[in-house]
């Protein structure tokens, strides 16, 4: 059996989600993306954070379902940002001239007490590390 070419892993915090796509996006695998991030929005998920860290691809069916998840989200009143995308995404993001999709270290949580502030956490949060919600060849 072969192996997935994409994972997704969600993590909600509230009305607020980080998803982290670990693998390749395109024209196969972009139906689980858009299917994971239409899903935040029917739980009311109104913030996506979507860690693009662990993605070694992404073509234009990737950026093209960002884009209309971004459309969506801001429809249902909220906001989509990518955070740490693959250097072929950022170049075509800045050809295209969609570069409000991007937006630094993803889902960073209030400093837990004193003036420190708390580390990023871009792979889940807390003691629990962040579960596969989708896997598989689409």
């Amino acid at each position: 059996m072969p192996l997935p070419q994409l994972t997704v892993y969600r993590h909600d915090r509230r009305k607020r989600a980080l998803i982290t796509l670990a693998g390749e996006i395109d024209l196969e695998s972009v139906p689980l993306v858009r299917a994971s991030l239409e899903q935040c929005l029917r739980d009311g998920i109104r913030t996506i954070d979507v860690d693009l860290t662990p993605v070694s691809f992404c073509d234009c069916s990737g950026l093209n379902a960002f884009l209309h998840a971004a459309q969506q989200t801001t429809v249902a009143g909220g906001t989509l940002r990518l955070h740490h995308p693959p250097p072929m995404l950022v170049l075509v993001v800045g050809l295209t001239g969609c570069g409000f999709l991007l937006l630094g270290p993803p889902y960073d949580p209030p400093p837990p007490s004193g003036d420190a502030p708390a580390p990023a956490l871009p792979h889940g949060h807390g003691s629990v590390p962040p579960a596969p919600v989708l896997s598989g060849d689409v």
